[in-house]
């Protein structure tokens, strides 16, 4: 009973001393703001990458990989790349016939372009200019209306299917299904509109885009160059076996000789998870040593105006001692009145931290995780015990006649 009066008793000075020394309390927290912020924000950060991550992937499709003129990584050499032939269409046909492991083989060329519709535009949109296919490859699926056809894909019918952005940006309220916008300086008949995809990695809008039949694509912007072959597999261990397959296969359409390196790059997604990995190590290594850095002089400041705060209330330690106070409840007082100013910068760091949350989620991606929340205020508890137990540790053990005597 004594031990939780005590605990209550601490509190109470403590949050007394803090009140009289608002200013002196805060600059003492200021480092500790300062590092649960950023700790939190990393975080934040890290969490969205990943979770946009996860998205972002599925867009790409399942047992996946791309066959292109140019390596998603590694373009250092970007001369060698430059002088490679590009990808042609014919080889869609091959590869479906000759593969033994793919499930779905499409092509698709890509760039941005403004379409029209009525008295309104739609400016940078991504179109892909595609296979019939096209869907299965990227595991993108149809809200409402249907996906061009074969048949129409070969007939370079001028149809589209459009992106949940691109729909709101042209057509608002408006039913879009069979209605005509201008592409290129062509009519295409909206057919159909695609699920929602969200951003891609936390930059790319994946909604405001256009599917069209590729060969419509190619009878305005050109296919000539920039193709894209996607092969599908139908698990994970045929995609491992089957990439070695797609590149024996490839270069057998290509001509290329047992002696001569390819002259395409073979791509997946998992090269993505690499470059995220790095990225986020680098983050954390940062971030973490900043914080490290923020938390050691703000502990360094908690100790020293602990000792300030103990030498002034000197008498005071010596009246409570005199009075009967025990060693262990003195300690406990300025323990408390140490962890107290750490969790006033914990609270503001955090508060700070989900303010920085929500703008950064406006241009890239960042998702406070509530468990960083409890860490953060657990590492200011261990800050006030670690860097307050000294001062405390001294008033604690302070002789209560000479303390009545200090003026």
């Amino acid at each position: 009973m004594r031990f939780l009066n005590s605990l209550i008793e601490g509190l109470k000075v403590a949050l007394r001393a803090l009140a009289i020394n608002k200013t002196r309390s805060v600059l003492t927290a200021l480092c500790i703001i300062i590092g649960i912020t950023m700790v939190t924000v990393v975080d934040s950060v890290t969490t969205g990458m990943d979770e946009s991550f996860d998205n972002s992937m599925a867009m790409l499709g399942t047992n996946v990989i791309y066959v292109e003129k140019w390596p998603w990584e590694g373009n250092e050499d970007w001369w060698v790349y430059a002088g490679r032939k590009e990808m042609e269409l014919e080889y869609v046909a091959f590869l479906e016939e000759k593969s033994k492991l793919a499930s779905d083989v499409a092509a698709s060329a890509n760039r941005n372009v403004s379409i029209r519709y009525e008295e309104k535009n739609a400016d940078n949109v991504g179109i892909n200019g595609a296979t019939s296919n096209y869907l299965n490859i990227q595991g993108l699926n149809i809200e409402r209306g249907r996906m061009f056809t074969e048949e129409e894909a070969r007939s370079a019918v001028k149809v589209a299917v459009i992106g949940q952005s691109l729909q709101e940006a042209l057509f608002e309220e408006e039913d879009p299904l069979g209605k005509q916008i201008r592409l290129g300086g062509q009519k295409f008949t909206v057919i159909g509109i695609l699920e929602k995809q969200g951003s891609f990695l936390g930059l790319g809008d994946s909604d405001n885009r256009i599917i069209v039949p590729i060969k419509s694509f190619g009878q305005i912007y050109g296919l000539r160059w920039g193709i894209q072959i996607g092969v599908k597999f139908p698990s994970e261990q045929a995609a491992l076996d089957g990439e070695y397959e797609i590149e024996g296969l490839m270069r057998q359409v290509r001509g290329i000789d047992a002696a001569e390196d390819n002259d395409f790059a073979i791509n997946k997604p998992q090269a993505f998870e690499e470059q995220l990995s790095a990225f986020k190590n680098g983050l954390y290594m940062g971030g973490f040593v900043l914080v490290g850095l923020s938390l050691l002089i703000g502990g360094i400041g908690i100790m020293n105006i602990m000792f300030v705060s103990v030498r002034e209330r000197t008498k005071e330690i010596g009246i409570r001692k005199a009075v009967g106070a025990k060693s262990w409840e003195i300690l406990t007082q300025f323990l408390i009145e140490a962890i107290m100013i750490c969790m006033l910068g914990g609270l503001v760091g955090v508060a700070l931290a989900g303010v920085f949350t929500v703008m950064i989620d406006q241009i890239f991606t960042a998702t406070m995780n509530l468990s960083v929340v409890f860490v953060a205020f657990m590492i200011c508890t261990l800050v006030g015990v670690f860097f307050g137990f000294i001062p405390a540790y001294k008033a604690a053990k302070s002789d209560p006649i000479e303390s009545l005597r200090f003026e």
